[in-house]
């Protein structure tokens, strides 16, 4: 990553102020709050949070005002932060099955156990631009808003048991009939690892995988699933199931001895049914694409679980065709910091590199030239010997005849 500018210090500090200026927009205007762009922007916190790779919704608000609502930058302040930030140990893998479900359905089947709830989406919206939205909130308004979510506060914590049931999930009704992979954890199999603190490297298993697309572009990986449905990649999908709601997080202490729960967290999980024709070890059954995203983010976790799928072709014996199916060209190339750093610092000072570039060309040019000329001298004295004419031909044959 290219991050540091040497040189034109005054410069690049009155630059500094510039932008503050410009972030802070009309100052007759209210400033934007952390905590409005918290409650307000909670999609663009969720994505900032998954791909930075922290779950903390007030540093999430923080950066995407930092960045003017740049979200490829706030989620690069939020890994920069993440980096200074002590580590205290790992949690339990989460039991997203227990999740208490504030939004769940399901394409593959009308009917499923629990029902499906709707929740709060923009999938059945006409996407027409509302105009009341511009109209400024009262006074009134907002204080009338403010005591609902007190008190709405209060009624939850006074009635924890008012929130829903945990619900089983959807697959549970393939696996019944054996009609779908089986997913369960391999006993003696190695701990996963960790690319917050191990660079990528190839061949990489799933987890990795699954690691490396959660932090991914959620832009690259939702163009990648498209282009797998659209014939890049042997993948005819169903949304088996798409959920949203909080789960535990819980921790082993060891002053303990057991695991206890340190809080909740809000996640969307996707799991994709693939049609599989089978092999000659394994029968013709369903597979799964998987995706995962902190927060309310259902695009990103199905686009998620599309790519997981279609980059699972080499162990399932299906033939590679697709760069969507290519583990190292997808892994390498789905990382928004790497790809903005990469692609930026293009606009940092090159004057060597392209002094020498421009002698280079000048030289070439100058050698191709001169090589030029001197063909053309070559094939002069070709171009200008003249045939006879008729008449010098004739006049030629009459003087031979005469000295004949």
């Amino acid at each position: 990553m290219y991050v540091a500018v040497k040189g034109g210090e005054r410069a690049i500090e009155a630059s500094w102020r510039l932008l503050d200026k410009s972030r802070r927009g009309d100052t007759r205007l209210p400033e934007l709050s952390v905590g409005q762009i918290r409650e307000q922007l909670r999609l663009s916190v969720a994505r900032v949070m998954t791909e930075g790779s922290v779950y903390d919704e007030e540093l999430a608000a923080l950066a995407i005002k930092q960045a003017a609502g740049d979200l490829v930058e706030a989620i690069f302040l939020l890994r920069a932060y993440r980096t200074t930030l002590p580590r205290f140990g790992y949690t339990q893998p989460l039991d997203s099955e227990a999740m208490v479900v504030e939004r769940r359905i399901s394409a593959t089947f009308k009917d499923v156990p629990g029902g499906q709830l709707l929740g709060a989406t923009y999938d059945y919206t006409q996407r027409l631009l509302d105009f009341t939205l511009m109209a400024e909130a009262q006074a009134n308004g907002e204080e009338s808003a403010k005591s609902a979510g007190k008190d709405a506060h209060k009624s939850a914590a006074a009635a924890p048991d008012a929130r829903p049931e945990s619900m089983p999930r959807v697959v549970t009704l393939l696996n019944k009939e054996g009609l779908i992979e089986q997913e369960t954890p391999i006993p003696g199999a190695a701990e996963p690892g960790d690319l917050t603190r191990e660079p990528l490297s190839f061949p990489a298993n799933r987890a990795t995988r699954l690691q490396n697309l959660a932090r991914g572009d959620e832009g690259f990986l939702l163009a990648m699933g498209y282009a797998t449905q659209r014939g890049y990649a042997n993948s005819h999908p169903f949304a088996g199931e798409i959920r949203f709601g909080s789960v535990s997080v819980e921790m082993e202490l060891d002053e303990l001895g057991e695991a206890v729960e340190i809080g909740e967290i809000d996640i969307t999980e996707c799991q994709m049914i693939n049609q599989f024709a089978g092999s000659g070890e394994v029968p013709p059954t369903f597979t799964q694409g998987y995706g995962l995203a902190f927060g309310h983010s259902e695009r990103k976790a199905m686009a998620m679980a599309l790519v997981d799928r279609a980059l699972r072709a080499e162990e399932l014996g299906e033939t590679l065709s697709s760069p969507t199916q290519d583990i190292e060209f997808m892994l390498s190339h789905s990382d928004n910091v790497e790809a903005s750093g990469f692609v930026q610092h293009l606009k940092l000072p090159h004057y060597v590199d392209f002094q020498a570039e421009l002698e280079l060309v000048r030289r070439l040019r100058a050698q191709h030239a001169a090589q030029a000329e001197q063909a053309a001298r070559q094939e002069q004295p070709a171009e200008h010997v003249k045939a006879p004419t008729a008449l010098q031909s004739a006049n030629g044959h009459d003087q031979q005849e005469q000295a004949a």
